[in-house]
């Protein structure tokens, strides 16, 4: 993964670390982590750090290059990373700071179950949970649409399936945005990204995507928890996927298509992963134009494969919509760019904000909040690994103040794939997870070996950071009860 970290590092407070911008040349403002020493010590092997500092030296960027403390390597921009350029200021967009999963992202769902009444069925509804949704490389979806539904998609998101009956008004109005970036245009898209992303609304994918059944086990904050609709015992789900193969090959083909552009307008980069091109360019202009096609292709995939799981917990449980009760809290994005208003050094702009591997966390009485959720902040889903724990937080003032209405997205690796894959050798991860009480199924045991829980960082660590840094504050945890991955 790297040599180890031999760079300056700065403890700004008991969550916070600084690389000085005057560590090499050419950084525009320092880079800043939330870190606490034990997390601190779990990326010192990683190139993230180096990563955090190339990202400085973006034009346009503004206050720090930051970082969330589920920070690992990744392509251009650490996972994990957050910037803000402003395009007045000659600020870039960079395809390496959304990444290739364009907008990948969780949803959670509430139910009115209790996981105590079906906690002897959990074997058996995870396997018709993967009998019934398509995951893996490649899958086709039982929701089809024509190639010029497709195209209308990609224009209006989740708000156009739910239009064709595949969900309620209310799960537009409990989804980031809307479900929709609005100036997506489509002939921004390649006919190999059309082809790639053919067939795939409604369908899990593989990696680290999955549909968890979840139990609430810790309530932090009652009151918000209470807003939500949630309590100690109940069922929970946990949907995370993105855009499949049309987000991938998007990203792929801008990366191409801008090798030569940072050179045209004088841009010098530490790291050619880190191409990009002014916000206000044709180049850039093109790219932001496909990147929301993406986005909102993955809040249509999203939302199709929660009203695949709504149908399956139907007809499972034998019970109707009103009694399941199966209501979205939230859904959030986290490999996005979005232009947002934000105040620096005391004035309002308009920035280009990246979040790659980061979730938006607004605060309380935020305009772009559903009313209901004015009083307590935007929910914040932070997914951990399939064994331990994931947790649901409310975005707080000083995410505003401090990393532009940013958090953590997940727990964070620890092991490459390929290591974990190495690590699970003579080991069942299935079964060592059912002996914890979590059933899992995945198409083969590389996509649990991949998955299994030492990969990653526990999320409670994570979280920890994040709520004491007041970006976000914890309001429940969820424990597995079983899971499916691709």
């Amino acid at each position: 993964m790297g040599a180890t970290w031999t760079g300056p590092i700065e403890r700004l407070d008991e969550n916070r670390v600084r690389i000085p911008r005057d560590y090499r040349a050419g950084m525009r403002v320092d880079g800043v982590i939330f870190l606490d020493e034990r997390l601190l010590a779990s990326v010192r092997n990683d190139q993230a750090l180096e990563q955090v500092a190339n990202v400085a030296f973006l034009p346009g960027i503004q206050v720090a290059s930051l970082a969330m403390p589920d920070i690992h390597w990744g392509y251009g921009f650490p996972i994990g990373g957050v910037a803000a350029t402003d395009p007045e200021q000659g600020g870039v967009i960079s395809p390496g700071g959304v990444g290739y999963d364009i907008n990948c992202g969780v949803r959670l769902v509430r139910t009115n179950l209790e996981a105590e009444a079906i906690r002897s069925r959990i074997q058996q509804l995870v396997g018709a949970l993967f009998r019934d949704i398509p995951c893996g490389v490649g899958q086709e979806g039982s929701i089809r649409f024509s190639d010029a539904e497709e195209r209308q998609i990609l224009k209006e998101g989740s708000r156009y399936v739910v239009e064709r009956g595949y969900g309620v008004p209310e799960d537009i109005a409990h989804t980031e945005s809307g479900g929709c970036i609005e100036e997506a245009d489509p002939g921004a898209v390649s006919p190999r990204a059309y082809e790639r992303g053919r067939g795939q609304v409604g369908t899990l994918g593989s990696g680290n995507h999955f549909i968890e059944v979840q139990v609430v086990d810790e309530i932090h904050d009652a009151a918000a928890a209470e807003a939500m609709g949630l309590h100690a015992g109940q069922v929970t789900v946990m949907i995370h996927s993105g855009s499949r193969g049309l987000g991938y090959e998007v990203c792929d083909n801008y990366i191409h298509a801008m090798q030569k552009t940072p050179a045209q307008y004088g841009i010098e980069l530490p790291d050619r992963q880190l191409v990009c091109a002014p916000v206000h360019s044709p180049e850039g202009q093109r790219y932001l134009k496909a990147m929301r096609c993406a986005a909102n292709y993955a809040w249509a995939n999203r939302q199709a494969l929660m009203h695949l799981t709504r149908q399956v917990f139907q007809h499972f449980f034998k019970l109707g919509p009103e009694k399941l009760g199966m209501s979205l809290i939230y859904d959030v994005a986290h490999n996005i760019a979005k232009l947002e208003k934000h105040r620096v050094g005391g004035r309002e702009k308009l920035l280009c904000v990246h979040r790659k591997g980061a979730t938006r966390a607004f605060p309380p009485g935020h305009p772009e909040l559903p009313p209901e959720y004015r009083a307590i902040g935007q929910p914040v889903l932070i997914p951990g690994d399939m064994g331990r724990c994931s947790y649901l937080l409310a975005g707080r003032p000083a995410a505003m103040e401090l990393t532009f209405g940013s958090a953590c997205h997940g727990a964070g690796r620890l092991m490459s794939r390929t290591a974990a894959v190495a690590a699970a050798r003579g080991r069942s991860i299935k079964q060592e997870l059912q002996s914890q009480g979590v059933f899992a199924l995945a198409h083969d045991r590389h996509g649990l070996d991949e998955e299994q829980p030492a990969a990653y960082k526990y999320v409670g660590d994570v979280v920890e950071v994040v709520h004491k840094a007041g970006l976000a504050a914890k309001v429940c945890r969820m424990k597995p009860l079983g899971v499916i991955k691709g």
